[in-house]
């Protein structure tokens, strides 16, 4: 049954006017040290961008909830989603994101280096997923799932445990470090 709500809720991402998709390579070395392919979905009508990162046992697929101010990232290795708040300072606004993948689609990085957003994950599992809105409680259900919250600042260097990155494009690097990924 979850199968199934899985497939009809991924089918009626594909079907619903107002998305532009895109398909991005991350790096074009055939799939070595790090390469892979990102397609990038945004939906105006709903306010929700959705990154799906390809890329082996290091995939993985975010979500961006702009009406409820989530985002929510399902690492598939870790078997696990973590959900954080939007930080509007530096994650682009879904207009200014739709522009930015139109622009490096089939293109080399160019310009200013991404911004970095670094996430403590509280070792705490989630039970009610529905504050989340339904859209990253839909995404999330089934799986052991862990509120973040922001490490201000450039910490990265100095933070002494284990993080998984999720990049964004070349335009966002967002690391999400604790216990909880060290347990997986």
């Amino acid at each position: 049954m979850k199968f199934t709500m899985i497939v009809i809720g991924l089918l009626g991402l594909f079907i619903v006017p107002g998305f532009a998709d895109y398909n991005i390579n991350i790096s074009d070395d055939n799939n070595v040290a790090g390469s892979g392919q990102q397609s990038v979905s945004v939906n105006n009508e709903h306010n929700v961008a959705n990154v799906d990162n390809n890329n082996g046992w290091d995939s993985w697929n975010a979500l961006w909830d702009y009406e409820n101010s989530f985002a929510a990232t399902r690492l598939f290795a870790k078997k696990t989603c973590i959900v954080h708040k939007m930080n509007k300072d530096v994650m682009p606004s879904i207009q200014a994101l739709d522009a930015l993948v139109k622009e490096k689609k089939g293109k080399e990085p160019r310009g200013p280096s991404p911004k970095d957003l670094m996430y403590s994950i509280n070792p705490n599992k989630m039970e009610d997923l529905s504050r989340f809105g339904t859209k990253i409680a839909g995404m999330c259900q089934g799986l052991p799932t862990y509120f973040a919250e922001e490490v201000p600042g450039p910490n990265l260097p100095f933070y002494s445990k284990k993080c998984y990155t999720a990049n964004i494009l070349w335009i966002l690097n967002m690391s999400f470090c604790g216990s909880t990924v060290e347990q997986f």
